[in-house]
Order: structure tokens, then sequence, then C-alpha cells
């Protein structure tokens, strides 16, 4: 049982002094948990000194805001305090909004407040009332807040507006944030003079962090880049908030681009900024790069904790180097599900199953529950497999444990069943499923259609699926090549003249490759990189070890009516062939060679590739839409299963 510091003596009331009064503040600061607090809260109790009005509120703090804070001990504690004054209030109204189920009961407070009247709100009320809003999204709630703060005559206090403004953001609000943002800066040519007030200037820079912010959060990179750009001084945050969104939004190369400038401009990046890069890193293959993040969380001694450890071992699972991520995982605490869930990730996407299976039992034998994300992993590893049977056994498990499946894992229950062949079960469990279906389940549909050369599951797939999706080129282009496979070329042309019509336009084969911490991107017949004689050269010479080896194109890839050759010249330069010649010409012999598409590789390329390995004797690394081939001694780690 644990007890009061009894090295700083509990006087009785009848010698208090100012002394005796630090005294017992410094008792109250050293409690160490709620049991001492409340032996500290009972002797007071006991010695009548429990409403002397700086111990009481200090007691009160201690309780609201400490590491083992009781909010409700807290509220009984206020209840007791005859004339509460500001502060006391503040800090309930702060520990309230910044507890995770308690801000509507710090707006309520709040309310309280204002109608008892006894006692003014101040500058640093309105901040905690403000987080509260935004957390509840409450944007009329916050704009009478608003009010209130323009009555008590705090419109000009920069703490109280940027926790205004960041309310407007967090509620979507744009129009008015701009406003709002337009007139805090008192019309002053903020981007491009000096600043000669330090304070004012670090003002303005936060309300302009809370404004990238905001355009990111709504989409509007344009704007955000536009505002990050006339800035004429920039902090961390501002560039965490920049490189945050461009890889939340699928801008990778903008990301890494602007994590590069702003190294050079000398601002050292911190571990929001690792984490805010890494998925973009990941997202690209740009292995290299993850690397030195990694080592430089470690020179600069930059905590790698849950989110950090987990975006690392996810950065070095989809760069390739699943031996990396493991070695990474077996590193960190383990505690957080976050964890487990992208060492499983990962290796489901690198088509280990049986690892999956033997990390999902050490996950909860080391006592961490499942999430319903865990098992998206294990069905994705189940369907990479083509382990149906096991599938549907980790699916009806997860739903009797008592987790309501989601979209993605009907998603991965398709895409075992249509790759496995059982395209019927299939179609049946989309119809049957008791939320409404998307565009990507039936996008997994439709590509197991075109794998197993079915028309009708196909054809009415793809008129789902430009009913969601009318302006995505994926349904007419599948649909296009499944016609083109079973030789209906007069389908064909009804579909490419339907999608000319709609000006809808085929998302372009594109593959990047990282060459000495430069990414390289090329795209299908790609003749535009400065090394394009070279590379042509090189495939050339691919092209004839390859027919020396015994290679013959698979034309039937090229579904569209034109003659061999001029099929053959196609598969040709599909753009992981030019980023693997690419690699041959700038790297030393046995250099393994990684590549990221973003289209699922054709079968003349895994063809090709297996072939490739073999003969230049080098380790190739693809990873395509759905997962990951190891291309070594000329067979696939995927087992020609994909």
């Amino acid at each position: 049982m644990s007890s009061i510091n009894m090295n700083i003596p509990l006087l009785h009331p009848k010698t208090s002094t100012p002394h005796h009064s630090q005294l017992l503040l410094t008792q109250i600061r050293t409690c160490q948990s709620m049991q001492e607090l409340k032996q500290v809260h009972a002797f007071l109790i006991k010695t009548a000194q429990n409403h002397e009005p700086v111990v009481a509120t200090e007691l009160l703090r201690h309780s609201a805001t400490s590491d083992f804070r009781d909010i409700d001990y807290a509220l009984l504690l206020f209840d007791e305090m005859p004339e509460p004054d500001c502060f006391a209030w503040n800090t309930l109204i702060r520990a309230l909004a910044e507890t995770h189920d308690r801000p509507l009961h710090a707006l309520l407070f709040f309310c309280n407040m204002v109608s008892d009247g006894m006692v003014e709100p101040n500058r640093f009320t309105f901040p905690s009332v403000l987080k509260a809003c935004s957390v509840l999204t409450r944007l009329e709630e916050g704009k009478q807040v608003h009010g209130l703060v323009v009555k008590f005559g705090f419109s000009g206090d920069e703490f109280v507006v940027s926790n205004l403004l960041r309310m407007y953001v967090m509620c979507g609000n744009m129009e008015d944030s701009h406003v709002l943002f337009r007139r805090s800066v008192d019309g002053v040519d903020y981007m491009n003079k000096v600043m000669r007030d330090k304070r004012r200037e670090e003002g303005i820079v936060v309300l302009c962090n809370v404004m990238v912010d905001g355009y990111v959060r709504v989409g509007n990179l344009t704007a955000a880049r536009e505002l990050f750009d006339k800035m004429h001084k920039r902090s961390v945050v501002s560039w965490n908030a920049m490189i945050s969104g461009y890889a939340q939004n699928g801008y990778f190369l903008e990301a890494i681009e602007l994590f590069h400038r702003m190294q050079m401009e000398d601002l050292l990046p911190n571990r929001v900024t690792l984490v805010s890069v890494l998925p973009a890193i990941s997202r690209l293959g740009a292995i290299e790069l993850g690397k030195w993040v990694h080592l430089y969380a470690e020179r600069n001694k930059i905590k790698i904790d849950d989110a950090l450890g987990s975006a690392l071992v996810d950065m070095y699972a989809k760069c390739g180097s699943i031996g990396k991520a493991v070695q990474v995982f077996e590193s960190l605490p383990k505690s957080n599900v976050i964890t487990w869930n992208a060492i499983l990730g990962g290796l489901a996407m690198h088509g280990k199953a049986k690892d999956v299976f033997d990390f999902f039992v050490r996950m909860e034998r080391s006592g961490i529950s499942p999430s319903d994300v865990t098992y998206i992993a294990i069905l994705s590893a189940c369907s990479h497999a083509g382990l149906v049977d096991k599938g549907r056994s980790y699916f009806n498990r997860m739903v009797n444990v008592g987790f309501v499946p989601r979209i993605e894992h009907y998603g991965c229950m398709v895409d075992l069943l249509g790759r496995a062949g059982y395209l019927e079960e299939a179609k049946e469990l989309i119809l049957n499923m008791p939320i409404k279906s998307d565009d990507v389940i039936w996008k997994a549909l439709l590509g197991a259609c075109k794998l197993h050369k079915n028309v009708e599951i196909g054809r009415r797939a793809a008129e789902v699926l430009m009913q969601l999706a009318p302006h995505d080129s994926g349904a007419y282009v599948a649909i296009s090549n499944i016609y083109a496979s079973s030789g209906d070329w007069d389908a064909v042309a009804e579909v490419r003249l339907m999608m000319k019509d709609l000006d809808i336009r085929k998302d372009p084969g594109c593959s990047w490759i990282e060459i000495d911490g430069v990414i390289h991107e090329f795209l299908v017949e790609d003749d535009s990189h400065p090394s394009a004689k070279e590379i042509h050269s090189m495939l050339e010479e691919i092209s004839n070890k390859l027919n020396f080896e015994g290679y013959r194109p698979d034309t039937t890839q090229v579904l569209l009516k034109m003659d061999e050759t001029h099929k053959e010249s196609v598969l040709h330069y599909h753009s992981e062939k030019i980023a693997v010649a690419f690699g041959l010409i700038s790297t030393t012999p046995k250099t393994p060679l990684q590549i990221v598409k973003n289209l699922r590789i054709c079968e003349d390329c895994h063809s090709s590739m297996k072939l490739i390995s073999k003969i230049y004797n080098r380790k190739i690394t693809i990873r395509d839409r759905k997962r990951f081939h190891h291309f070594e001694h000329g067979s696939c780690s995927c087992m020609d299963y994909w």
C-alpha cells in the first residue's frame, strides 16, 4: 500500500503559516497516485484545511491533470469549493476537453460557468472550449463561442484566435476560416515583409500552419502549397503539414521532394516528419531513403515508439525488405495491435502465409487482441496463397468473436474466391452482403473474371462498376480485355467507342526504380529518360538473350487488334521491363533490382522476369498493385499464383 511522503510534515491548521501552505502544496505535488492524493485530501478534511483556496485549487489541478488523473474525483472536489475561481473552472474545462469521451461535458461545464455568472471566462478558458468544439466538430456551438470571444474582448488575443481558427478548420468550414485568417493578420503584407516583432511573426506562423492544415484536410493541396510557399517563415509544423498532406493524398514524389527541401533549408526533421514521409517512401519503394530515415532517427535519439516503429516496419515491408521489417518489429515493444498489424500486412503482401499465421498465434499468446485490420491481413494472406478453406475459416472466426465484417473483409473474400475460380460463390457473396457494395469489391470480381475469362459474370460486374464509378477506366478496360480474350472484337470496339465518347482514358502502366537515392519513373513505351538510348540497347540485348533461352512473347496479353509483330513490340516496352533495363545498365553485376508498378504485372512480364533473373544472375523484386514478386534463379516467390 502506498503512503504519503512523511518527510514533509502535515501541520495542524492552528500552526498554519505561508511556509506551512507551501509545504501542503509540495505534499500534493509529490503524490504519485490517486491513493496518495486521497490520503492528503483526507488529512485536509480532518484538519479543516480542505477549503483553503490555494490548497483546494492545487488538489483539484493535480487530480484533473496529472498522469494518474481522475476526472470524476476532480468534479467532486470542484463541487466542494465554496467559490471556485476562474483557474478552477479552466482546469476542469481543459481536463474534460482533453479526455477522449468528455469533450461534450467540457462544453456543458463551460455553459454552467457562463450562466452562473460568478466568474467571467478569461483568455485561458476559450482555447479548451474551442478544442472541445473541434473534437466534436460542433460548428454551431463553435460559432456561439466565437460570439462570446468577441463579447469578452479576446478577439485580438493570438492564443485564442489560433484556437478559434483551428475550430473552423477542424469543422471543415474553410470559407469562414479564410475570413478570420485574413482579418487576424490586420492587412499586413505578412508574406513578403520581414516582421520586426518576433512574437507577432511567430503568431502568424501558427495561423498559417492552421490554414495549411485546413486546406490539406479538405484536399485542396493547391491552396495549401500556395500559402506554404508565400510564408516568410516556416516552422517544422509547416513542413510536416505539407509533407503529410502530399503523402496522404497520393502525391508521393512531391512529399519526398519537400522532405529533401526541408533539409536543404537546415531544418531538422522531427518524429512527426519521419512518420509523415515514410508512407510516401513506402509507396514508391525508395528503400535507400527509408534506410536513411531509420538511421537518422537512431542517430538523433528520436524515440522509435509504436507510431514510428510501425511506420518503419511498413516501409521496409513495402520496399521489399521483409527480413528487415521483421528485424525492426522484433526490436519494438509490440504492445500495440497496430505494430502487429504492420508486420502481418507486410508478410501477407510478400505471400508468406505460413508466417502470417505463426505471427498471429504469437500475437494472441502475448495478450494482444486482434482488430478488424488484423483479419484483413490474414484474409489477404489466404488470398495470395490460394487457401480458400482457411480463408473461409478465419472469416467465420472473425464473425464469431464479434467483429462485424467491413467492406474490406468482403473484398478479401471475393478476391480469395475469385482467384481460385469460385466466381459464382464470389458473386453471391457480394449480392448477399448486409452492407452496400462499392466499386473496389466489384473490381475484385471483374479482375477474377478476366483471369478466368468468364464473360457472363464479367459483363455483369462491369455494368455495376460503370454505374458506381462511371468515369473510372478500370471497368471499361477490364471488360474490353475480357471480350478481346474471347475474340469478340465488335464488343471491344463498342467499349472503346464508349470510352471515347465519355472521354475516359486508360491509366498507363507506370514503374519506379530507385538508383543511388534517386527515383526514376517509366511509362509504357517511354523514351523520355536521359538514358533512353542506352535503355533501348539493353532492351534489345535482353530480348535476344530471352529468345536464346527459348522464350516466346505471350501476345495473348496484348488485347488489341493488331498483327503479331506489333504485339511483340508492345510487350517489349512494358514499363517494368524498361525499369529493369535501366537498373541493369545503372548498377554493378549481381546488384539486386527493386521495382514498384502501379498495375498488376502481366503474365508475359512475369515469365520474362523469371528468365531475366536467371540470365543476369540478379534478384529482381517487383511490387505490383496487389503483392510482391521476388524473382531469383528463374523462379518467382508467388509460385505463379497471383
